[in-house]
C-alpha cells in the first residue's frame, strides 16, 4: 500500500466541510492501474489538502497487473475505487453486486485505434486495414465497431500488446490508449502516428469512474460527499492549476513514470476534452446522466455485448455529482 500525505496547502470546496462536527474519517482509495497522469486529481486532492478540509484522510493503494483493488472493495478493505468504464457497472447490477458508479472523471473513454500518418485519413479508413485488437476490447469496443460502424472480425487480430508489428507494418492499425501508446510510438519508431478517439465516433461509455458501495452510500453519505467533491475539484486543480505536487507523488508512486510521459498525457486529455467535455461543461467534471448512460447500454445491448432487461440505472447514482464543485478553479483558462 502507498500512504499519500503531503500537505501543500488547503482548497475550500464549495459546498463547504461534508462532516459538520469536523471530525476526520480515514479512506482509501482504490486506483485500477499504476500512477499515472490519468489518475491525477486524486493525487492532486492529497496534496494540497482538499480531500483534509472536508474531513477525509485519504490513502490511495495503486492498482497494477497483480491487483485487483475492486475485490479488495468488495471485502470491505478499502472505501472507494476507481472504475474502468459503465460496461464493468453493469455486469455488476447484472451479476447483483452492489456496486455503484457516484462520478464519472472522463466524459470519453480514452480508447483509440492508431494508424501509420498518411494511410488513414478517417475513421472509415480504418476498414482498410488489419487491426491489432486484444481479447477484452474484441468482446466489448470491438463488437460494437462492428454492428455499428461495419468492421469485420476477420480484419482483426489479437493484439499481445507489442506494438512491433505495427510499426513493422503500413497495413495494420491497433488498439491503444491515448496517453499511452502514441507516445510509446512516438519515442521508439520516430513518427507520430494517426489516432482516432473511439469516443468521436460514438462510444458513449463514461471511463474513470469513482465506485463505491451501495452500504456505503447508505451508512456513510458524508464520506462519500467529502471523497466526490474533494476529487472534483482536484482534477480542477490538477488539470488547470499548480499539479507539481501530485506530479511528484505520482513519480514516487511508480518508478517506472516519468514527467515527460506525465507532461504528455496531461496535454492529450487537455486536447481531446477526456475530463473536461460534454455535460462536464455546464454540471462540472464527474457529470452523468440518465441520456448518456442510457444511449451507452442500448449500444451495447445492441451490439450483443450485454443483454437486455438489466436494471442499468442501479449501476450508478448521480446524488454526489453535477453540481459544479470547483468549476472555479477554471477561471481563466
Amino acid at each position: 500500500m502507498i500512504k499519500m500525505s503531503l500537505t501543500v496547502g488547503i482548497l475550500a470546496l464549495s459546498p463547504t466541510a461534508a462532516f459538520a462536527d469536523g471530525h476526520t474519517e480515514k479512506a482509501v482509495f482504490g486506483t485500477n492501474w499504476l500512477a499515472q497522469a490519468e489518475h491525477g486529481g486524486f493525487y492532486q486532492s492529497v496534496a494540497d489538502g482538499t480531500y483534509q478540509a472536508c474531513g477525509l484522510d485519504v490513502e490511495i493503494v495503486s492498482g497494477g497487473p497483480q491487483v485487483n483493488n475492486r475485490a479488495l472493495m468488495l471485502a470491505g478493505r478499502i472505501d472507494f475505487h476507481m472504475g474502468g468504464d459503465m460496461l464493468q457497472a453493469f455486469n455488476a447490477v447484472k451479476e447483483g453486486i452492489p456496486v455503484v458508479s457516484v462520478a464519472a472523471i472522463f466524459q470519453k473513454h480514452p480508447q483509440v485505434i492508431i494508424a501509420h500518418p498518411g494511410v488513414a485519413s478517417s475513421w472509415e479508413d480504418l476498414k482498410n486495414l488489419t487491426l491489432l485488437i486484444g481479447d477484452n476490447g474484441f468482446a466489448s469496443y470491438y463488437q460494437w465497431m462492428m454492428a455499428e460502424h461495419g468492421f469485420t472480425a476477420e480484419q482483426r487480430i489479437p493484439y499481445t500488446f507489442n506494438p512491433a508489428p505495427f510499426i513493422a507494418d503500413k497495413g495494420k492499425g491497433m488498439q491503444g490508449y491515448l496517453s499511452s501508446e502514441p507516445y510509446v510510438i512516438n519515442k521508439e519508431a520516430g513518427f507520430e502516428p494517426a489516432v482516432f478517439l473511439i469516443a468521436d465516433a460514438g462510444y458513449s461509455t463514461y471511463a474513470t469512474t469513482i465506485e463505491t458501495m451501495a452500504s456505503t452510500i447508505a451508512e456513510r453519505p458524508e464520506a462519500v460527499k467529502c471523497f466526490v467533491d474533494g476529487s472534483l475539484a482536484g482534477w480542477y486543480n490538477y488539470l488547470y492549476g499548480d499539479s507539481n505536487a501530485a506530479d511528484e507523488m505520482i513519480l514516487a508512486a511508480n518508478p517506472d513514470m516519468t514527467q515527460d510521459k506525465i507532461n504528455f498525457a496531461k496535454a492529450s486529455m487537455l486536447e481531446n476534452g477526456i475530463v473536461d467535455s460534454g455535460d462536464a461543461l455546464e454540471m462540472g467534471i464527474g457529470a452523468m446522466t440518465d441520456e448518456k448512460v442510457g444511449d451507452f447500454y442500448a449500444k451495447m445491448v445492441a451490439a450483443g455485448v450485454i443483454e437486455d432487461g438489466i436494471d442499468w440505472k442501479a449501476a450508478y447514482n448521480t446524488s454526489f455529482t453535477n453540481q459544479k464543485v470547483g468549476m472555479d478553479a477554471k477561471q481563466g483558462n
